[in-house]
């Protein structure tokens, strides 16, 4: 999808934002292109505004492991097989897999469902978020955070412990 200032103006976006999306890319961008920029500035409220207005793609990002020195947007689904290390922000349009320990500096935000083989940790004062772009009724099917120990920050979501135990243990 390509985001332009055309496009930016239809959403009603900030002055502010299309003032640096102007000078960042004066011909547009596609959508994980933009997100990636905001990543490397933090600009969490702004990668979770157009990923509000754009909605989630099908692209999966599949690698090892992950660790990231500042913040990752992502408008599709994230799995990682080893260890999910972010320094500040997690945001993923899509579901969050990883088969050992999600740990962000900062927030972690998922569209849908977040599962970790080991621990899933946001930084102190700041919520995990499993399920935002899933309907309410549909919640505790689709919104699950499943790790082997309830995360402290659970804002948003469905805890299962993933001990292949179907106990719900809490509901945010």
């Amino acid at each position: 999808m390509q985001i332009t200032l055309d496009w930016l103006r239809e959403k009603e976006a900030c002055s502010e934002s299309m003032l640096r999306f102007k000078h960042t890319f004066p011909e547009g961008a596609e959508y994980q292109d933009v997100l990636d920029a905001l990543a490397k500035e933090n600009k969490a409220d702004w990668a979770a505004w157009l990923m509000k207005e754009a909605g989630s793609t099908n692209d999966v990002l599949e690698v090892e492991s992950l660790e990231v020195e500042c913040s990752l947007f992502f408008a599709g689904q994230i799995k990682i097989k080893g260890l999910v290390k972010i320094a500040k922000w997690l945001l993923a349009g899509g579901g969050i897999e990883a088969g050992g320990g999600i740990k962000a500096g900062w927030g972690i935000k998922a569209g849908g469902g977040i599962e970790a083989g080991g621990g899933i940790e946001a930084g102190a004062d700041f919520g995990i978020y499993a399920g935002l772009r899933v309907r309410i009724s549909q919640k505790t099917q689709y919104a699950i955070v499943k790790a082997k120990e309830l995360p402290k920050n659970l804002l948003l979501g469905t805890f299962k412990q993933n001990d292949n135990s179907n106990d719900e243990v809490k509901t945010a």
